[in-house]
């Protein structure tokens, strides 16, 4: 782990950076949604930094997180990596608005971004402002909601069967009864006692 990144990256990006950190050898950067795009570009470009490749970009809904985390319920994580000095880097930039999540796209700066931005579009139903291309990836375009979000039924909304009376396939609400599974753990008597 290089020492100089934090605090150069920290310097260099001046109030954009909410908070960094370094946890088991980790690099971690909190940045401003507002001031993501130009921090993107300072990352690739300045001489000190480097940071030539976006290797990742994911969306997370941190929801209720069992109280670890407090803050906006949206982030989107970016893990770049300089080829030059040998360095990784996971950024993350919260969006503001629970109900429409927004963060600008860096495909302009990383073409690599665009197949994650349209993941994270798709899977948790954040929008990236200026992506080129900004449509479902994994889901079919009739897909209702965002199946990684922590308020998406495990079930889903709707299900999708071959129906061969109109020899097409249908959708039609979700037939699956939810149930509560509780795992049972069964051990022999005396399991796990040291003689």
């Amino acid at each position: 782990m290089s020492e100089h990144v934090l605090p150069a990256a920290a310097r260099l990006l001046g109030d954009a950076v909410l908070r960094s950190e370094a946890v088991r050898g980790e690099l971690t950067l909190v940045i401003r949604a507002e001031a993501w795009l130009e921090s993107a570009a300072l990352l690739r470009d300045h001489a000190e930094l480097r940071f030539e490749q976006l290797i990742d970009l994911c969306g997370v809904d941190y929801g209720n997180h069992a109280g670890a985390h407090e803050g906006p319920r949206f982030a989107v994580v970016a893990h770049l990596l300089s080829v030059s000095r040998n360095e990784r880097l996971r950024v993350r930039v919260f969006s503001e608005d629970p109900d429409y999540p927004l963060v600008d796209s860096v495909v302009d700066i990383w073409a690599s971004a665009n197949w994650f931005e349209r993941e994270a579009f798709d899977m948790v139903g954040i929008v990236f402002r200026g992506h080129p291309d900004l449509r479902r990836l994994l889901t079919d375009y009739g897909f209702i909601g965002h199946p990684l979000r922590k308020d998406f039924p495990v079930s889903g909304h709707v299900e999708m069967r071959y129906d061969p009376e109109q020899q097409r396939v249908i959708y039609q609400p979700v037939t699956i009864e939810p149930r509560e599974i509780v795992p049972r753990v069964v051990r022999e008597p005396h399991y796990g006692d040291v003689e």
